[in-house]
């Protein structure tokens, strides 16, 4: 594949660039904040939507089927037409379908409705790709780190927001309110890009792999499906055990597929390298930790205090208990993009990685006073801030930056199917071990906690697994991302194209 350079070079371009930086920034955040929020925002309210729509449990659990199946299908497919024909054009469409999905849902009238509104904000879940190609495209070389940290840590913030902010907008408006407000973010957001944004001039022409991108969107529904719907269906049913074979043996063939084909939906030699892979996992180990936590900690924190171990907190009031954590990803997001451009990735992941799992150990051994959840939450939020931006800045400096887009992608998936596992996996555990009153035992929540510790520490062993600055150096040469020896102090950083400088083969 060859990439392009369209549009202005030279000085003037970077007069442009420097210009809309602010916009840029402002847009993007915007947009992912709000498909984040969007993502989390329902979980919370989902019983109280189901009595006004009267909707039975299993068929409400389809809002955040349809969203998560949606993001997670559009996601490499988006992804790959923005590295194609703009990644400004994408997003602007992207954001476009996210506003009329987050319309469509504050008006639906029934439940069929308001899954086809959430399938089609599911579509943003493009956003994060796009948006890491645009900073990289567009921005100055000594901003994209900080950048990117600053739009990861978003999405990690914008998570927390949905599920502290769901209590309060149900309790004093009603659960329409959760997109009204919502929708708000996305027009500016889409107004900014139609008005403010360049267009990006880094281009992969060629065609859309149709065949492969089939072939993926039938591995991900049914493993997805399999994972969100399991614990309803029973883990042991057929059709749970029978999509989860269809999913493994179709992103088999997906993968067999995609090696073979002369214009790869998602170029498998770059998934294989160490600096790509490595990020993935750890996305993926995240994506299970973060929303284990959104799943333990209001949970326990809402149980009657008369159990012995719950706090007896309110909807409204165990959010507030999130917004440490979320305050952290603030902080640390940017922090993480710092600490890229000084000493590359791999130390804010493990940083990240190991604030995680102490985070999980310490209600793990003990969690009957609230200082004990807080202190666990304020490590969640720092870890969560330092690994999403270390990550994705480790995927865009080990690719070309024609293949921005596909690669992030895929970190986005690997984190998406994470939190699919985590909140799956964690709420069959609470839900276990109960009480003769249906209440979650003290037990579940400690075994709760072990299991994402466990998790969590496996993160720690990717990080460590992700290449030294020089090994990632001599990556970039072999994959394009650089051709020229780094300098002596910028050997942590490899070479990234934008606007004003040519196009490398």
């Amino acid at each position: 594949m060859t990439q392009t350079l369209e549009g202005p070079s030279g000085p003037d371009a970077s007069v442009v660039r420097r210009a809309n930086s602010t916009m840029v920034v402002l847009c993007l955040s915007l947009g992912g904040l709000a498909f984040a929020v969007l993502q989390s925002l329902v979980a919370p309210a989902l019983s109280t939507i189901a009595k006004d729509l009267n909707a039975s449990t299993s068929d409400i659990s389809w809002v955040l089927t349809a969203y998560l199946l949606s993001a997670s299908v559009l996601t490499p497919i988006l992804g790959r037409l923005g590295d194609m024909v703009g990644k400004r054009r994408v997003l602007i469409a992207v954001l476009g379908l996210l506003a009329i999905g987050t319309l469509l849902a504050a008006l639906a009238p029934n439940l069929a409705v308001l899954i086809v509104a959430r399938a089609l904000q599911g579509a943003a879940g493009a956003v994060m790709p796009l948006s890491i190609g645009i900073v990289r495209d567009e921005l100055p070389r000594e901003k994209v780190g900080v950048t990117i940290g600053l739009l990861s840590a978003i999405f990690g913030i914008g998570a927390g927001v949905g599920i502290v902010a769901a209590g309060p907008i149900v309790e004093h408006l009603s659960w329409h309110w959760l997109f009204w407000l919502p929708l708000v973010l996305v027009v500016i957001a889409l107004i900014g890009a139609v008005f403010g944004m360049p267009e990006s001039p880094v281009r992969t022409p060629g065609r859309l792999d149709v065949l492969g991108a089939s072939i993926l969107s039938v591995g991900l529904v049914a493993l997805l499906l399999a994972i969100s719907k399991g614990q309803s269906w029973g883990w042991g049913e057929a059709k749970t055990v029978g999509l989860l074979v269809l999913g493994v043996v179709a992103l088999v063939v997906f993968v067999m597929v995609e090696l073979r084909v002369s214009e790869p939906l998602i170029n498998m030699k770059l998934m294989g390298i160490r600096g790509v892979w490595t990020a993935n996992l750890v996305a993926l180990i995240f994506g299970f930790a973060m929303f284990g936590t959104f799943v333990l900690v209001p949970t326990l924190l809402q149980l009657p205090e008369a159990t012995g171990y719950g706090f007896g907190k309110t909807v409204s009031t165990a959010g507030l208990f999130l917004l440490p954590t979320t305050l952290m990803m603030v902080v640390f997001g940017p922090l993480a993009g710092i600490l890229v451009r000084k000493y590359g990735p791999k130390l804010p992941m493990f940083l990240g990685a190991v604030s995680v799992t102490a985070a999980f150990v310490l209600p793990a051994i003990t969690h009957g006073a609230i200082w004990q959840v807080l202190a666990s939450g304020v490590l969640t939020g720092a870890g969560i801030g330092l690994a999403f931006a270390a990550m994705s800045n480790a995927v865009i400096e080990a690719v070309p930056a024609a293949n921005t887009g596909e690669a992030s992608s895929v970190n986005t998936i690997a984190r998406t199917i994470g939190s699919s596992i985590g909140t799956a996996v964690i709420a069959a555990v609470i839900t276990s071990k109960s009480t003769p009153q249906g209440l979650p035992m003290d037990s579940a929540f400690t075994t709760g906690f072990w299991v994402c510790a466990v998790v969590a520490s496996l993160a720690i062993i990717a990080a460590l697994l992700v290449p030294s600055a020089r090994s990632r150096h001599e990556q970039a040469v072999a994959t394009g991302v650089e051709d020229l020896p780094p300098e002596p102090d910028e050997i942590h950083l490899p070479h990234l194209p934008h606007r004003h400088e040519g196009a490398r083969g």
